[in-house]
């Protein structure tokens, strides 16, 4: 087995061996999971249930509200002072004074229980169509329901033609998650484990222990070595997270849906009358996801994603290697971390842009410059890039690898024996281009 081969190997068990690895193994899909879970639990927990007396001064307002699991409406036909002066002592929650039915009208909502924003909204709603619709029967003399059966549906599909004749289907919506999504991760992962590379050679260089380490093999090595063995660390953890969070997440889907189906049957009733309504227009939906879907060029995707996951990996790998072994505690690396740093943010910041038009010249450029490619090449892959680009891109990402790679091995041969000096840029430009 190679030298390099059995460093990897070290590196690897040592941390994934670790207490700290399995309890951020389990604790990360939790803590994701929990962060889609909490939220709708504590909706369905915490409902805004308003019994609402209704008092209507116009009289345009009866039963023009809607009764839900949450909100009750009542009519009792009594003047506003009396409903005030009765208030506590009713059964009521809120009462909903209205006292105009025109184009700026102002209803007044007295609470003892307060109401949610989406109970106002709801309310307010209510009433902007009731008095919509008075305004097309006075003004116009049309009904709502006439109005309603010029009910057009257009959508706009966006097709991609290839030179060749062929053409593809896409969503500028999905494109953009997939890129985000994809963008995100590298971005993470690239920060997370670039700076345990980082801590990791501050250890055993503040430790001696890289002293006796080198003694058997070459920095280049060791550095490759500890690079890829906590690359693949994050692998294993990222894999794990993935499959985890995907396990709580169907299990606590499916007990919550129980919980609905048993203590709820009320909303369950008034979502499906809702939904049996729009039947047809979710099942074309549907169709027209499962189309858009059908034509995400999958494996592509994927393999650049795992290209450019590991490849800007190793890249800034190396170059957080380098600064490890340049300084001798992790207080010391600021002002080193910033230059590398810089690309990374801001090719997160600038993805945002690249997505409003993923061709641009802007967009071209930066996925194909290796230290801000592994974000803005995947922000565009999904919107479609010429073969040539992408080929063009991961040989540059490769180059841009070899070279970094190339100038931390040299930083990281003389900065790992070094200590009690405070280094500098100039010292650092003198150990690149130094020959021994």
């Amino acid at each position: 087995m190679s030298k390099i081969s059995l460093i990897i190997q070290r590196e690897y068990l040592t941390r994934v061996k670790k207490k700290s690895f399995l309890v951020m193994t389990i604790l990360g899909p939790i803590l994701m999971a929990a962060l889609m879970i909490v939220p709708v639990w504590l909706g369905m927990k915490d409902q805004d249930f308003q019994n609402i007396e209704v008092v209507d001064e116009t009289g345009q307002f009866i039963n023009q509200f809607e009764n839900t699991s949450t909100l009750r409406y009542e009519y009792p036909f009594v003047s506003i002072d009396s409903a005030k002066e009765t208030f506590y002592e009713s059964k009521y929650t809120s009462i909903l004074h209205i006292t105009s039915a025109g184009k700026e009208s102002v209803a007044v909502m007295y609470y003892k229980k307060q109401p949610g924003l989406n109970t106002v909204s709801k309310i307010e709603n209510t009433l902007e169509n009731s008095i919509r619709n008075l305004e097309l029967k006075n003004q116009f003399n049309v009904t709502r329901e006439q109005l309603d059966k010029i009910n057009p549906k257009v959508t706009v599909k966006t097709v991609f033609r290839n030179a060749d004749g062929s053409e593809e289907n896409k969503s500028s919506t999905i494109s953009t998650v997939l890129g985000f999504g994809s963008a995100i991760v590298i971005y993470m992962f690239i920060f997370l484990y670039g700076v345990q590379v980082m801590r990791g050679v501050i250890e055993e260089k503040t430790s001696r222990i890289v002293e006796i380490i080198i003694s058997s093999v070459k920095p280049f090595q060791l550095m490759m070595g500890k690079i890829v063995g906590i690359a693949l660390v994050g692998l294993t953890q990222f894999v794990l997270w993935i499959v985890l969070t995907g396990i709580i997440i169907s299990v606590a889907q499916l007990a919550l849906s129980q919980t609905i189906e048993i203590t709820d049957k009320a909303m369950i009733g008034e979502v499906m009358n809702t939904q049996g309504a729009a039947s047809i227009d979710t099942l074309e939906t549907g169709t027209q996801i499962q189309e858009i879907i059908n034509e995400i060029p999958i494996f592509k995707i994927l393999f650049s994603f795992l290209f450019y996951f590991m490849g800007g990996y190793l890249l800034y790998g190396a170059l957080f290697a380098a600064i490890g072994s340049a300084v001798d505690s992790e207080a010391d690396t600021q002002q080193f971390m910033m230059p590398i740093t810089i690309p990374l943010i801001f090719s997160f910041i600038v993805a945002q842009t690249v997505v409003q038009n993923p061709d641009g010249s802007l967009a071209f450029w930066l996925s194909l410059f290796p230290l801000t490619s592994p974000i803005i090449m995947m922000v565009r892959i999904p919107f479609g890039v010429e073969i040539w680009e992408l080929i063009l891109s991961m040989l540059l990402l490769i180059l841009g690898f070899v070279g970094t790679t190339w100038v931390a091995g040299k930083i990281y041969r003389t900065g790992i024996l070094m200590y009690g000096k405070k280094v500098n840029y100039k010292e650092l430009w003198k150990w690149i281009f130094y020959k021994g």
